[in-house]
């Protein structure tokens, strides 16, 4: 009689995440990697095609989604490869989807994900596993009150514990800010709309870099954009081994060492 144990099967949870057909296809991203000098990093500069057959379709699918009232929406699934690789921001519509409780965004091209996510009130699950081009998250996604499970590719991640990247160096207060006439690759975003921390108007916009949980076990690199220095003092601590407070990132940045 064999003493060999049978071999144990883990299901594959992501399985038919990245579309029945096509398998996608993202940009390559060397913006972040342990052989590269991790102190001076930057934000991706690409700027959304708006006229792009891939993001006409995603419009139409968060009408879709927002109109039935669906709680999961995987809207790659429902994209070609190629649309899918033309997306590299969710829309502002993405916060009208108010009853969806899981958001996956499997193996996206997507270099930034906007403010407006934190409209998603009802959000449990937060899932853009493999969007390698993903490297922080909008210091709203900390404000969802009910997430409670994420799942991100940390390496990718500024500031990560495995080999602590630096965070780009964010450019000084300004106002009179024009609607839609930021540069992505200064601001992380084209415009900012409300202040990340009090949702009021923004004046003068002051950025800063905080590292916080906010789902899970994983510690995410979050962008604030704040109305006042009130505001910025009214931010959370981080946790332990991260950068104590929050801060503006750039060359200087020094981080607890390498776990």
């Amino acid at each position: 009689m064999s003493t060999e144990k049978s071999p144990h099967l883990f299901s594959n949870r992501f399985a038919g995440m990245a579309g029945e057909v096509e398998q996608p296809v993202a940009d390559r991203c060397r913006c972040l990697g342990a052989d590269l000098d991790c102190r001076s990093v930057w934000f991706h500069p690409e700027r959304q095609d708006t006229s792009a057959p891939g993001w006409l379709r995603l419009l139409e699918l968060i009408e879709e989604a927002a109109a039935d009232g669906r709680e999961e929406f995987a809207p790659l699934t429902e994209m070609s490869a190629a649309e899918r690789r033309q997306v590299v921001t969710l829309p502002a519509s993405i916060g009208t989807l108010t009853e969806v409780r899981k958001l996956v965004l499997y193996r996206s091209n997507l270099v930034r994900i906007p403010a407006e996510i934190g409209g998603m009130r009802r959000l449990e699950v937060f899932e853009p596993y493999t969007s390698y081009r993903l490297h922080w998250f909008p210091y709203e996604l900390s404000r969802l009150p009910a997430l409670r499970g994420s799942t991100v590719s940390t390496r990718a991640l500024y500031g990560n514990e495995k080999f602590r990247p630096g965070f780009p160096a964010l450019a000084e207060p300004v106002g009179g800010m024009e609607p839609g006439a930021l540069d992505p690759g200064v601001w992380g975003a084209t415009e900012v709309r409300a202040c990340s921390v009090c949702d009021g108007p923004v004046a003068e916009l002051r950025q800063a870099w905080i590292s916080l949980h906010t789902s899970g076990a994983d510690v995410l690199p979050l962008l604030v954009n704040a109305c006042s220095d009130a505001c910025l003092a009214n931010l959370p601590s981080p946790p332990e081994d991260y950068v104590p407070t929050w801060h503006r990132g750039g060359r200087d940045l020094v981080q607890p060492p390498v776990w």
